[in-house]
């Protein structure tokens, strides 16, 4: 445990240091997003009404608490009270992780994975309110195990806040588990969009604001135009939606292609929850179906910004928390992953914008570890819950693992 504070001291001070401006990264200023974008919007939020003519506006109602989130901290300016308030996030993370990895049947291997995983992000850590997301996401999956009601209630919250942590609810245990989880789940969701609707004007706008999106210069179908830009394809690379995407000849065709993906991606997985054996589910089943379906829908998404993957290391962390989980393949590609994309985006953004070798080579080699990461982590969930060994077959109990562990870990298997 002395080892990982220690990493996570030492990394977190050079990442305060950087969105501070005390020392200076390579590549644009990611902390332009906090002291121009959240900040407007905050000065918008704070009038009782979402930003109504602002496309770039595209986050579930819950999103406007974390924009104004600053104002817990006014004896700090904007952008100093929102890189306080995701530090503190991140070692509440690192907090929960740690403590859950010295209860029976768990490991601290999690806590490591957040640490090392999230500094390899950069300073896009502190500079996006993602991390607060992921806060929410890493509780939610900690208390399934024994809460399945305070699982859905953090899943629910998690949901308005930017929409993936609905995710997580893919592997509750079928049953009891699961009407209770996906009850508290709905019932929050409900009553929070409820009450932003009655509070403030335009709640839902958002539902309407990606409807001329393009492809995303980092997405896996961006690769399409990367090299078809070297063969005369006659599109443009502009800033759009708030994020740089290829607009042009074709991009319908690419955009409307992932999205057939994303709803593969939605039929596997009800294909697998159908067909999983319920006694085949063990501790850490929830979480290993959690990461599997935020791999999924991340890797065939039109877009995928930096900051997804600190959602990836969230839930492949609490994976790993889990002694029985068999995603430490899978982990490791996504924190490879993770740092490919520190080095795409920001240090050479430039040479993705410009589509040339170095550019190229980022992404394909980014974006190949995630397919693989996606690939391996299907193989390994639908092998140990759909095509594994079937009941009456002994299972090992590795001897390093004491009885009492053993039955900890099974203990929330249906």
């Amino acid at each position: 445990m002395a080892r990982i504070l220690t990493v996570w001291v030492l990394t977190r001070t050079l990442l305060l240091l950087c969105v501070f401006h005390l020392l200076t990264p390579p590549g644009p200023d990611v902390t332009s997003d906090v002291t121009v974008i959240y900040q407007g919007w905050y000065e918008v939020l704070r009038t009782g009404t979402f930003p109504l003519d602002d496309v770039t506006w595209q986050y579930p109602p819950a999103a406007a608490l974390a924009v104004l989130s600053p104002a817990l901290l006014p004896f700090l300016g904007y952008a100093s009270a929102f890189f306080v308030l995701a530090f503190l996030c991140d070692a509440a993370v690192c907090g929960l992780l740690l403590y859950a990895g010295r209860r029976p049947g768990r490991s601290p291997r999690g806590a490591r994975v957040w640490v090392v995983g999230a500094a390899l992000l950069g300073p896009t850590l502190y500079a996006r309110y993602d991390v607060m997301v992921a806060a929410v996401a890493v509780a939610a999956l900690l208390a399934g195990a024994r809460h399945p009601r305070a699982m859905g209630a953090f899943a629910g919250f998690g949901a308005l806040l930017k929409v993936w942590p609905v995710l997580l609810l893919v592997g509750v245990p079928r049953g009891r588990a699961t009407r209770r989880s996906w009850t508290a789940a709905v019932g929050t969701a409900f009553g929070l969009t409820l009450a932003f609707l009655v509070a403030m004007p335009g709640a839902l706008a958002f539902l309407t604001f990606q409807r001329d999106r393009g492809t995303e210069v980092e997405s896996l179908g961006a690769l399409v135009f990367h090299v078809a830009r070297h063969l005369g394809w006659r599109g443009e690379v502009r800033l759009n939606y708030g994020s740089v995407e290829f607009l042009g000849p074709y991009v319908p065709l690419v955009s409307t292609v992932a999205q057939a993906l994303s709803v593969a991606a939605f039929c596997w997985l009800l294909a697998w929850r159908l067909r999983a054996r319920a006694w085949a589910w063990s501790a850490s089943t929830p979480a290993d179906a959690a990461f599997v379906a935020v791999l999924l829908f991340t890797a065939t998404s039109r877009v995928i910004s930096p900051q997804y993957l600190l959602w990836l290391v969230g839930t492949a962390a609490v994976c790993l928390a889990f002694r029985t989980s068999r995603m430490v393949l899978p982990a490791r590609l996504v924190l490879a992953a993770t740092f490919v994309t520190f080095l795409e985006f920001p240090v050479w953004f430039s040479h993705v914008v410009a589509s040339d070798a170095l550019g190229v080579s980022l992404l394909l080699v980014r974006n190949g570890l995630l397919v693989a990461a996606t690939v391996l982590a299907c193989r390994t969930l639908w092998r140990q819950t759909v095509s594994g060994p079937r009941r009456g077959t002994a299972r090992p109990v590795p001897e390093r693992v004491s009885r009492a562990q053993h039955a900890d870990t099974y203990a929330s298997a249906p």
